[in-house]
């Protein structure tokens, strides 16, 4: 009876699930399953044992797989002109695609995406077939955050000094889970880079200061502000973030680099602000 719960969204997801998967080969499991989940209004698929398994890591690693795919396409869009979010919503109109997991960004971090699909590549090694396709999944995800690392460090030919935010230590927004957090692992290699780094996150500070103690953090927006940073660094798609840019008259100059297309569509046009994004 595997589960489909995102984190940040656990509750909604257990009481409105899309389909409840039940694997057994047990008829009298099978009778007190199908009384349990009795008045969930939603697709209950019975299966055997390891189709329910499947079903679980086929999931995940598909989602997995469309995040790295549109970032692959962002990736092309910056060559040739093109703009991804302009992509992604063309894309996401046709039914057969949908509109889900088409978000161009950093990739994927977390506890399920990373684990599944290596686990779900492993499983397929080790009998005997070799899944390419997550090869090459788990590949781009590892790149994306890497080709973003590499515009912040374009920028700033040497971080010493630099004082730099980082918004978004959860490796997703709504959520203090901060395991293979993109952000939480920039503001790492800020910090031993010699930049001053500040981070701020809602929901995940607790859990980050644990992780990274060595850097400040900050109660709330106008603190990020009061840091007088040289960049922001943008992680998570948290909508709190946009209500800082029009806060950032205040500075004097500003680079802003937005892993997660956040602000695209704000107010940006300001000669003391550099922005740069995905696939745009």
């Amino acid at each position: 009876n595997p589960e489909f719960l995102r984190e940040g969204k656990a509750v909604d997801d257990f009481f409105n699930p899309d389909r409840i998967v039940i694997g057994t080969d047990n008829d009298e499991a099978l009778q007190i399953m199908r009384e349990l989940y009795a008045d969930f209004n939603c697709p209950i698929v019975m299966t055997d044992i390891r189709s329910a398994e499947m079903i679980k890591y086929a999931a995940n690693a598909f989602l997995a797989t469309k995040i790295s795919f549109i970032n692959e396409i962002a990736n092309l869009c910056e060559q040739v002109g093109a703009d991804v979010e302009k992509v992604a919503y063309g894309m996401g109109l046709d039914k057969r695609i949908g509109s889900a997991f088409l978000g161009a960004g950093i990739g994927y971090g977390g506890s399920c995406f990373p684990k599944d699909v290596r686990a779900l590549r492993q499983i397929a090694g080790n009998n005997g077939y070799d899944f390419k396709l997550l090869k090459a999944v788990i590949e781009v995800n590892k790149d994306q955050k890497e080709l973003f690392w590499q515009k912040i460090q374009n920028h700033f030919s040497d971080f010493t000094g630099k004082r730099i935010a980082v918004l978004g230590l959860g490796f997703k927004a709504g959520t203090d889970d901060v395991r293979e957090s993109i952000g939480l692992e920039y503001a790492q290699r800020l910090y031993a880079a010699g930049a001053v780094v500040i981070g701020y996150d809602r929901y995940a500070r607790e859990k980050a200061q644990e992780v990274l103690p060595q850097i400040d953090y900050a109660d709330n927006l106008e603190q990020i502000i009061d840091f007088l940073p040289d960049a922001l660094v943008i992680t998570t798609k948290d909508n709190e973030f946009r209500k800082i840019v029009p806060l950032l008259f205040q500075l004097n100059e500003v680079a802003i680099f937005d892993g997660r297309n956040l602000l695209v569509g704000e107010n940006l046009q300001k000669v003391n602000i550099i922005y740069f994004s995905v696939g745009r």
